[in-house]
Order: structure tokens, then sequence, then C-alpha cells
């Protein structure tokens, strides 16, 4: 990508092609921008659709206001959001642009939502004012915004109380803190770590699979070989590989 760009050349990536995999698909050009912007290391991304912007409620009601500026795509941004494409020719809606824009704010990068049905869009935009930009709230590494923008899961973990604070001091993810364990993932795999109510509070890369997760929850460190068979590794999931929401 680096070698194109270098060269002049302007690269056409686009999800929707025919010879798509569900193993190699995002499942809309939204996030897979996004994706795309954190490799290349870009300073900005910038999302044309159908309508001028992100707005507070649905865009033909007679008192909605578009937002200029969000901080931070929080669980009342989300629904905000409309998932579907107004237009029935884009592969996702604001619903996909918003996790576009968490992918992005992970990154550190910006981005923007313009009106992209006018002629000369962006100067348009410019001229007029309108449109929604999303302003980065942190700047994690790669490796963490790769983990960060994992939208999909073979599973994951419940965690108690007292691990919740843990991960608030830095601090892995040790097995006694762990309460329930869900689906059939692998070492290795990104997982969902959730509190005691469901909710979604960090995704990480765990340390082992989805049985031995199950058979050591709950138990402390000294009990762990007693439990595996083996020496316990140090952690389930190491803060380095821990991604807070």
């Amino acid at each position: 990508l680096r070698e194109l760009l270098a060269r002049g050349a302007v690269p056409i990536i686009n999800e929707n092609d025919s010879i798509a995999t569900s193993e190699i698909r995002f499942g809309d050009n939204d996030r897979l921008a996004a994706r795309v912007a954190q490799a290349a290391s870009a300073d900005g991304i910038l999302l044309l659709t159908d309508v001028d912007g992100l707005y507070d409620r649905d865009p033909s009601h007679p008192e909605a206001e578009i937002l200029p500026e969000v901080h931070g795509v929080t669980d009342e941004i989300h629904e905000m959001a409309s998932g579907e494409s107004s237009s029935g020719k884009g592969s996702g809606g604001m619903t996909s642009k918003l996790l576009a824009a968490e992918i992005a704010e992970r990154a550190g990068i910006a981005l923007a939502i313009i009106k992209g049905t006018d002629d000369l869009p962006i100067a348009c935009a410019m001229a007029s004012g309108l449109g929604t930009v999303f302003l980065p709230t942190r700047d994690d590494n790669a490796w963490k915004s790769w983990i960060g923008g994992r939208l999909r899961f073979n599973g994951g973990i419940r965690v108690d109380a007292g691990c919740v604070a843990a991960l608030g001091r830095g601090k892995s993810i040790l097995a006694a803190g762990i309460t329930e364990v869900y689906g059939n993932f692998e070492r290795g795999d990104v997982i969902r770590v959730e509190d005691s109510d469901g909710r979604l509070i960090a995704k990480g890369m765990v340390e082992y699979d989805w049985n031995e997760c199950d058979v050591i929850k709950g138990h402390r460190r000294e009990e762990l070989v007693e439990q595996l068979g083996y020496l316990p590794r140090s952690c389930v999931i190491h803060r380095d590989h821990l991604v807070l929401i």
C-alpha cells in the first residue's frame, strides 16, 4: 500500500468485491476504510454518505440537529444511528460509520462524515460547514488498536468486581477473577471481557483455550498446577494484550 502511494497511485479497496469470502470480509467499507487508514498510518478518514453527517435523531425529524464534533463514540452516540444504508446502495448505514469511528479513535485518527451526493462534495462541506468530525480520544499503539478494533469474537469471559477494579489500575486478568466462560475460543484469540452484568468492559488476547479457562476460573494461581496438570502461564490475559472499552 505504501509503495503504491509512493508511486503516485490511488489504491481503490472495495469490501463489496464478488470474490471476498467470509474469512476476509469486514462487513462494510466503512470499517475497511478505518483499518486501511490504521495500516497506512493515515492522518484522517473521510466517509461520504447521503446525509450531511451524524444527527441527534432521524434526519427527517423537523427538530433533528447535526453534531459538528464528537469526542468519543459512546452508547448515547450509538443510539442516534440507523443500522441501514438509506440509499440502499451502500454496505452499511450510520451504525457501521460509528464502528469505523471507534476503530479510528483508538488509533489516534480523526474521522469525518460528510454528504457525498453533491458535486465537489469536499468543497461543499467546507463551504457549508456541515459534517461531523470524530476526534480521537486516545492513541493506542498499533497492536492495541488492532485488538480494540476487533468486532467478531468466538467467546468471552465474565469477571467479578474485584477484577474490574484491578483492570482500572492497569492489571492483567487472573483466573481468580473469572466467574463465567462462554463460547469456543482458542489460545491467541481476541475475546470479550464482561462485567457481572454482561457489559463489555475490555477486549483481550487470551492465553488459554476456553475449556482450560472454564477449569481454572475462580482459582488462585497456586491451585492452577493441580487444575491444569502443567505449570500455568502468568495470567489469563496480560495487560499488554488488553484494551479497556
